[in-house]
């Protein structure tokens, strides 16, 4: 059975009946270091009950925009994301077997992320 959505702020996240992260995160910024500073502090504070991991894992990640995209880098925002799952999801972002990144139009500014462990 699927937790009940956390939240705190901006960032809101539960753990899915299979077992996966699933973490949102209104607004967007193009300052990518801005979410991994938001999401080590989210998981310290309200999310605790994370454990690392070993073994594989697979991370998709969305960035949903209104209007024009904001001129973002994908992979720093992956690279920024992937860090604040590192000693909380996983212990090593090496960890990471399959990445799937992605921009596109939606209803609101933010980001969305899955991880979730392979095999």
């Amino acid at each position: 059975m699927a937790t009940e959505w956390i939240q705190n702020g901006k960032v809101r996240a539960r753990i899915t009946e299979d077992g996966a992260l699933e973490v949102a995160c209104t607004g967007l910024t193009t300052q990518t270091k801005y979410y991994k500073t938001l999401l080590k502090e989210f998981f310290r504070k309200d999310f605790p009950r994370l454990r690392p991991g070993y073994g594989d894992y697979s991370v998709h990640i969305v960035m949903e925009h209104l209007g024009e995209a904001p001129w973002m880098d994908l992979d720093n925002l992956a690279k920024a994301l992937l860090d604040s799952l590192t000693g909380n999801v996983f212990e090593d972002d090496h960890q990471v077997a399959r990445l799937l990144v992605e921009r596109r139009e939606g209803e609101r500014d933010g980001i969305w992320m899955r991880a979730e462990a392979l095999g």
